[in-house]
This record gives C-alpha cells, structure tokens and sequence, in this order.
C-alpha cells in the first residue's frame, strides 16, 4: 500500500543536522508511527515520503521553510526576573511557557545575567537543514486499523 492521505506509516528514522551530528533517531527503539497529512511530521518528510511503500528506505535534506521554519529575531524576549515565581530555578535550556492573548506561548532560557532573561520562542531546530534517513516499516489505510482491532 502507497503512503497517501490518511494513512497510518510506521517508519524508522535518524535526523542528523549539517555536522553529521544525530539529534534523533527511532533506530533501536519503536518505530514513530504517524498519520499522513495530519500535519504529525514536518512537510519536507512528508512530501518525501508521499506515493513511497512498505520498505523504501531513503535520505533526504530538508531545508528550513520546510522543517521548522527559518529562525525568527523576532521570537527573543528579555524578561526580567521578577517575571517568573519567586522560588523558580531557572536554568538555561528550560521551557517555560506563559498566556498570551491568543494563547500558551513556550519560550526555551537562552541567557541568565543581570541585564535579565533571555527567552526564544523559535523552534530549537529553526533555521537547520534536517537531514533524514528513513525506512518505511508499515503503511496501513486508517480505516483499517479500527476494524478488528482494539
């Protein structure tokens, strides 16, 4: 069965970046199972993946735009300590989130010092080429899978 809309791919991967350094990888544990054109997985994995079978294996380089988008200036906050709860330990590389009119907003602790905290709200991979090395385990239509199931 062709991978299409709708269906449900299992699917072994490793995302190294431009350095050849792994940043992830299902290899050694379970496959990532994920629905095609729900918006699971970035659009350049999808799109590469799209009419491939059970069994394809393949590379791909996936620019920014479409991975996780190209890394905004925009999205950096300073924030002063008095922001946060008082006995907070914030540390660098933490996520905190706070509400904003439209909604939850996650920022990740980029720089602590006296002048405040330093907030990005970019995606950690913003801005990467995502380079993908993946195996098709399954490709199964998703109506099948509620049909004597469990």
């Amino acid at each position: 069965m062709k991978i299409r809309h709708g269906s449900v791919v299992l699917m072994h991967y490793t995302l190294t970046n431009d350095a050849g350094e792994v940043l992830d990888t299902s290899v050694g544990y379970e496959p990532l199972e994920y629905v095609h054109g729900n918006g699971d997985i970035i659009t350049g994995l999808e799109s590469f993946l799209e009419g491939e079978d059970i069994g394809f294996a393949g590379k791909v380089a996936i620019a920014p735009e479409e991975g996780y988008g190209e890394y905004n200036h925009g999205l950096l906050l300073l924030a002063q300590r008095d922001n946060f709860p008082e006995d907070m330990e914030l540390e660098l590389g933490m996520q905190v989130q706070t509400e904003l009119p439209d909604g939850v907003a996650l920022f990740r602790v980029t720089e602590i010092n006296e002048n405040g905290i330093k907030l990005d709200a970019n995606h950690p991979l913003a801005g990467e080429t995502l380079h993908f090395d993946v195996e098709v385990i399954d490709v199964q239509d998703s109506a099948m899978m509620g049909e004597g199931g469990s």
